[in-house]
C-alpha cells in the first residue's frame, strides 16, 4: 500500500467543502493529487477497481491511515457511497481537514467511465483458479499477486524444466522465459512430461510454450530457441528475478553461477543421475563469504566419463519429476520470501531408498567465483 510516498506536506489543491463530491469532482482531484481510498473489503474488489487508488479495507480501520499529514487531500469511495459517507465523517471529527465521500460510490464512478483497472489475482478467474494459495496464510492475495508479477528465467526445457514450467505455470508465475536451443526426441518423452508424442521434432521452447499456455493463459511464456552462453547470458537475466537451472552440463552451470554473481541474483539448482538426484540454491550475495556458490561446490568440472550425462548412464524417468517439483517449490518460495530456502545447503535424493538426506555447504574463501581475493 504505497501511502508512505504522498507528499509530506498538504498540496496546494483543496477538496470541495462539502463532505461528499461526485465522480467527475473526486476524478479531477484524484489527477491534482488527492489520495483516492477504496475502503471496500477485499471479494468487493474483485470486478475491479478505481485507477490509481489505494485499498484499506473499512474493517482494518480508516482512522489508522498512515498519512504523513491530516491536511492531505483524502477521498474515500466505497460501493454506494454510504460507508465512505460514515467514515469521511469520522474522519472530519478526528481533525482530518480535507476528506470527502465520493457520491455514488464505486458504481457511480464505473458509470461515469472513468479509469478502472483489475487485480490480475483478484479476477473472477484468478480467484478460482488461485483459491487454495488464498487459504495459504503464507501465500494469500498479496502473495499471489507477487507470483503473477514475478519473472523467472528458466534453463533447459527438458527433463527438469518440465515439470518446473508446468507447476510454476500452475502457480500463476507471471512470466517464463524459456531458454533451449534443443528439439524433441521420442527418447525424450519418457520423462520429458511436457511434450507429447506429436510434438517430436518440434523446438522445445516451442511445444513447451504451447503447453504452458493450454495450462494456464494467465501466464506470458518468453520462448528463446537458443543456447545459453557468454554472449547471451547477461541479456537473458535482464528483468528476472531469479534464474532455475534446468541444464544438463557443468558449463552451462557455471556460467549461470559467474551471471548471477553479476546480477546478484539467486538461482535454483538441480541435477539427476540414475537414480540420484540434489537440489541447492546459490544466493552468495545474501550473505557474503558464508553463503556459497555453485563452484564453491564444484571448484572444477569432472574429467568426461566421471559424470556421465542422463543418455550416457539412463535415468529413472520419475526423477527428474521429483528434483523439478523440488525446484519449483524454492523458486516460489524465494518470490514469496517464506520458509527457509536451500541455501547452504545441498538436497539429496536417493530414489531406490526413497531417502533423502541433506549436506551443509559453506563458502570457499578461495572460490574462482565468488572467493575473497
Amino acid at each position: 500500500m504505497p501511502l508512505a510516498s504522498h507528499p509530506s506536506k498538504p498540496t496546494a489543491m483543496t477538496l470541495p467543502s462539502p463532505i461528499e463530491c461526485d465522480v467527475i469532482a473526486a476524478f479531477r482531484a484524484q489527477s491534482a493529487g488527492a489520495l483516492l481510498v477504496d475502503i471496500r473489503e477485499h471479494p468487493e474488489r474483485r470486478s475491479g477497481y478505481a485507477a490509481g487508488s489505494v485499498h484499506v479495507p473499512l474493517s482494518a480501520g480508516i482512522g489508522e491511515l498512515p498519512l504523513p499529514d491530516r491536511g492531505v487531500p483524502l477521498l474515500l469511495i466505497c460501493a454506494s457511497g454510504m460507508r465512505s459517507l460514515s467514515a469521511a465523517q469520522a474522519l472530519r471529527q478526528q481533525g482530518f481537514e480535507q476528506v470527502c465521500s465520493v457520491a455514488g460510490g464505486h458504481h457511480a464512478w464505473q458509470a461515469a467511465q472513468l479509469p478502472m483497472q483489475i487485480d490480475a489475482a483478484t479476477e473472477p478467474a484468478a480467484t478460482e483458479r488461485y483459491s487454495r494459495h488464498w487459504r495459504l496464510p503464507e501465500v494469500g492475495v498479496a502473495g499471489q499477486r507477487q507470483l503473477l508479477q514475478a519473472r523467472m528465467l528458466l534453463v533447459g526445457a527438458g527433463g527438469l524444466g518440465s515439470p518446473i514450467a508446468l507447476y510454476l505455470a500452475a502457480a500463476g508465475v507471471g512470466h517464463l522465459r524459456i531458454v533451449d536451443d534443443d528439439h524433441i526426441e521420442r527418447s525424450n518423452l519418457q520423462r520429458q512430461i511436457i511434450h507429447r508424442d506429436a510434438d517430436v521434432g518440434l523446438s522445445k521452447v516451442v511445444s513447451a510454450a504451447a503447453a504452458i499456455g493450454a495450462l494456464n493463459p494467465d501466464v506470458e511464456v518468453e520462448a528463446v530457441a537458443a543456447r545459453l552462453t557468454a554472449d547471451n547470458v547477461d541479456a537473458l537475466l535482464v528483468g528476472c528475478d531469479l534464474v532455475i537451472d534446468g541444464a544438463d552440463n557443468f558449463p552451462t552451470r557455471y556460467l549461470i553461477n559467474r551471471a548471477c554473481l553479476r546480477h546478484r541474483l539467486p538461482w535454483v539448482y538441480g541435477a539427476v543421475q540414475r537414480f540420484e538426484g540434489q537440489v541447492s540454491v546459490f544466493a552468495p550475495h545474501r550473505a557474503p563469504g558464508v553463503a556459497p556458490c555453485y563452484r564453491c561446490l564444484f571448484p572444477e568440472a569432472p574429467r568426461p566419463g566421471d559424470a556421465p550425462n542422463c543418455a550416457e548412464a539412463g535415468v529413472l524417468g520419475v526423477l527428474p519429476g521429483v528434483i523439478g517439483l523440488l525446484q519449483a517449490n524454492e523458486a516460489i518460495k524465494l518470490v514469496l520470501g517464506i520458509g527457509q530456502p536451500l541455501i547452504g545447503r545441498l538436497l539429496c535424493f536417493d530414489g531406490l531408498a526413497a531417502g533423502f538426506r541433506e549436506l551443509k555447504l559453506s563458502a570457499d574463501p578461495a572460490c574462482a567465483d565468488c572467493g575473497l581475493r
